[in-house]
């Protein structure tokens, strides 16, 4: 059938089909790009793309999997609704790992499968699978369409749930028999669901309570985390630390929330953490947690975390309430809301006493590991004194993607984070091969920007294929590959607690040049500290995709170190001989 001209302000009493319809809903809500890969079961979707590509932009990544991380560091970056479609069978089961990974990690996602025909359904058809069953735990609404009248109002409420209070991934399963029937088509926002509340009305009396507490605190410390990026709520945090006084460490997706060389910045949390951001939570006398979850890889061990201390827990999640650290005091709302009213109650404070206990125990961290990382005196070269020289170079004004594992938490630990929306990884779920695809997402959603990928040689050959989606698109990913020929942050655990036994951590791997250059992208191998600097510039100079191969010291390891297990306050700052 062929399709009718879309124009949004009028859209009634028009008859067309039901892919038709799925694409005039997502221009409807506002939707300029889509990642993904065809196949059988959502064709007439993509036939449907066709009549719309002067309004839509679709990415064709080389894996569905590539395409749902290359959705992830879009949404994360642009601060839109990252939409991704697949096939069904394999297509849509390919999109888990990424739906997980969004899920914990708080990602909008509007994820549009194809599915067999609704006759069809149970019977083990052809790239039959029940993706509504399979990713239920790890999105926050999922629902298969089935007749093609449904599909404006499920993706309206989809894009709603997706977008609004705690963000997350939702999928919409459409059947094929759906997505060729015929409909008329009427889009309307959807503003509201019965019995979904996703901003709870701040309690003013609980407010009043967490002032209190802050003002009579002689020791109180901020964590915050993603919760401020995602309420979009930067500088009213600013504005509440400031007149506080408060020292605030963050965890590692809250890294842009506060600028890295703000003076009460005091560091990150958590395993690989700052000294002083560790031990000084078993010191202080009030805990205030801001959009954060309290983590395991932030508490360490839970029964040894901050007993001396009150907490104070600003959360737009009613579930992450005491869910591993009681509070005190609870604070439920969007902190975009809430931070302002508390700020209002709070007394203009220093701390400047109990500030310069942070800077004391960062003077015995920068002794013991940081400058041995940034400037180091060993022949081989360091992760951490490539990402010194990024800094120098970038001034912190670049958008930072990296992949998981050591260098993940080296570049957390040292790039200066200056501007909102910075930095995309993968935090609670970890995964490896994130990266790739993550930063040719963020290139696309924030082309104007200087979009830099640090990546271990591990994960980028999780996701390598997606060299080729970058290469069609010409998006220019400057790529720094830090090359140890290991599973670096496992290698680091067995050197540390197995006796070096390295089992199953080194890796034979291929000439990545020689790859990078087969995917048309320029590439260049630094082996000595000489040419690295020279290297670097040339990298982001470079018009367009680059590929800088650093090979990186083989025990070249990540400290400080909290162990799993292990107290906050027993942080390792060096080896033992």
């Amino acid at each position: 059938m062929k399709t009718q001209p879309v124009t949004i302000e009028t859209q009634k009493a028009i008859r067309i089909t039901g892919a038709d319809a799925l694409m005039r809903s997502l221009i409807s809500e506002g939707i300029d790009t889509i990642f993904g890969y065809p196949g059988g079961a959502i064709m007439p979707i993509y036939d449907a793309l066709m009549d719309h590509s002067d309004k839509l932009r679709h990415i064709l990544t080389r894996h569905e999997q590539g395409a749902i991380h290359a959705a992830q560091g879009y949404a994360r970056v642009s601060g839109k609704v990252g939409v991704v479609m697949a096939t069904s069978g394999p297509g849509a089961t390919n999109l888990i790992t990424g739906i997980a990974d969004a899920m914990i990690d708080s990602t909008p996602l509007v994820c549009i499968t194809g599915q067999v025909a609704s006759p069809l359904l149970g019977s083990d058809a052809f790239q039959e699978t029940d993706v509504i069953g399979i990713s239920m735990p790890v999105t926050k609404w999922n629902y298969l369409i089935t007749k093609p009248a449904e599909i404006p109002e499920i993706i309206a409420q989809a894009f709603y749930i997706a977008r609004s209070g705690r963000p997350g991934p939702v999928l919409i399963d459409i059947a094929k028999n759906a997505q060729f029937g015929e409909l008329d088509f009427e889009y309307k926002k959807c503003i509201k669901i019965r019995s979904y509340v996703p901003c709870p009305k701040p309690d003013q009396k609980k407010i009043r309570e967490a002032a209190d507490l802050i003002n009579q605190a002689k020791k109180p410390y901020i964590l915050f985390g993603q919760g401020v990026i995602l309420g979009g709520a930067e500088e009213e945090f600013r504005a509440f630390v400031e007149k506080a006084g408060i020292p605030a460490a963050w965890t590692i997706l809250g890294a842009c929330a506060l600028p890295k060389k703000h003076p009460l910045n005091v560091g990150m949390l958590g395993m690989h953490g700052n000294y002083s951001t560790n031990i000084k939570t078993n010191e202080c006398d009030l805990l205030i947690a801001v959009g954060m979850r309290f983590d395991d890889r932030v508490t360490g061990d839970l029964k040894r975390y901050a007993k001396q201390a009150k907490v104070i827990h600003l959360e737009i999640d009613r579930a992450e309430i005491n869910k591993n650290v009681r509070a005190d005091v609870a604070v439920v709302g969007d902190v975009k809301e809430t931070l302002p009213l508390l700020t209002g109650m709070v007394e203009k404070r220093s701390h400047a006493s109990w500030l310069q206990e942070f800077r004391d125990a960062d003077k015995i961290e920068n002794e013991k590991v940081v400058v041995k990382d940034l400037f180091p005196t060993k022949e081989g070269l360091t992760m951490g004194e490539v990402i010194r020289i990024l800094n120098e170079k970038t001034n912190g004004n670049a958008i930072v993607v990296t992949d998981v594992g050591q260098h993940q938490m080296i570049t957390s630990r040292y790039f200066n984070f200056t501007n909102k929306r910075s930095f995309v990884t993968s935090g609670g779920l970890g995964t490896m091969g994130f990266g790739l695809p993550a930063a040719h997402g963020a290139k696309i959603g924030a082309p104007e920007k200087e979009v830099i990928l640090i990546v271990g040689d591990g994960g980028l050959q999780m996701t390598i294929q997606e060299l080729g989606t970058i290469n069609q698109t010409q998006a220019a990913v400057k790529i720094v590959l830090l090359n140890n020929k290991y599973l670096g942050m496992v290698r680091q655990w067995q050197q540390l607690f197995f006796d070096r036994r390295y089992s199953e951590t080194y890796l034979l791997n291929p000439d990545f040049i020689k790859v990078a250059e087969g995917f048309g992208i320029k590439g260049k191998k630094v082996l000595h500290r000489p040419e690295l600097d020279a290297s670097i510039q040339e990298m982001l100079d470079f018009n367009g995709p680059y590929f800088l191969e650093v090979n990186i010291e083989k025990e070249d390891n990540v400290f400080p170190m909290v162990t799993t297990g292990a107290s906050v306050s027993e942080v390792i700052l060096e080896p033992k001989q």
